[in-house]
């Protein structure tokens, strides 16, 4: 799946949400590179789309992310059932610039809202979801002594709006906690020859300027299985929410060592559709 797959998204610009409009402006979050809802690389305790209690709805999106070395296209579609269950299917494509080599893997969520609203409810909304991923052609990350070209992160997510909360601005949180063999997100495969953590702790931060912009912050802490010096992630980004039909973001990226390549900073820029 390729970037100029983004012709699909942009059929949905001009979709009004009349399926489903519950929700306010910009709370659904972005899209997540692994599929969910959520920031660009952390996914959050929201669900996919603008469904309320008695709708359901569906969202499409692309994002690109460019670095130095790499680039990593991400397609993908998700359904919210009555603010309740979160699905969504999302596939990559890892580009290997200096090796001309290509890294596919498929990935089925699941996310399930288990308390709350990020505005209404006294306490942060509280979800948990579960990604399973599976890679096309397993070479590299066995190469590199992965132990498996399969696996299954599973996450539980809180986050909270509150309104007017720095200096007459609306501010957003979230924290997740992964469990995880995932080595680079599942694209260099599963497990491996040291003995890290599979719990790892995500966070994002974004200040609302106004209904329509926010800027913020995220970072995301990653295992070191291949022993390669897999680095946390971390990136600054800005998120423009014209209408309840697209959003659209763009973040500067700083993903540290890849694959024993160091300083991998560049940029992301997304877009998400909804019906």
């Amino acid at each position: 799946m390729r970037w100029g797959e983004l012709a699909i998204i942009t059929l949905l610009f001009g979709t009004p949400a009349y399926g489903a409009v519950g929700k306010l402006l910009a709370t659904p979050g972005v899209s997540q590179i692994e599929g969910s809802a959520g920031g660009g690389i952390v996914p959050w305790a929201q669900l996919a789309g603008y469904a309320s209690q008695d709708e359901w709805s569906v969202s499409g999106f692309c994002s690109r992310a460019s670095l130095k070395d790499y680039q990593l296209d991400v397609c993908g579609v998700q359904a919210n059932l009555f603010n309740r269950v979160e699905l969504s299917f999302a596939r990559q494509n890892f580009d290997v610039d200096a090796l001309n080599l290509d890294i596919e893997q498929d990935i089925v969520g699941a996310k399930v809202r288990l308390y709350g609203d990020i505005i209404y409810s006294k306490y942060p909304q509280l979800s948990i979801g579960a990604a399973h991923k599976s890679l096309d052609d397993a070479l590299v990350a066995d190469l590199l002594g992965a132990k498996d070209d399969v696996g299954t992160d599973y996450y539980i997510a809180a986050s909270k709006l509150h309104l007017g909360a720095i200096a007459g601005y609306n501010w957003f949180w979230n924290v997740t906690l992964r469990h995880s063999r995932a080595n680079q997100l599942g694209i260099l495969g599963y497990g491996g020859v040291s003995n890290s953590s599979p719990w790892q702790l995500e966070a994002s931060s974004a200040i609302f300027l106004s209904r329509h912009w926010a800027i913020g912050a995220e970072y995301r802490q990653k295992s070191n299985n291949l022993g390669l010096g897999e680095s946390d992630w971390k990136d600054l980004f800005v998120a423009w929410f014209p209408n309840k039909s697209v959003n659209v973001t763009a973040a500067w990226l700083d993903l540290g060592k890849i694959a024993g390549q160091p300083a991998q900073t560049g940029w992301y820029l997304s877009f998400t559709g909804y019906f």
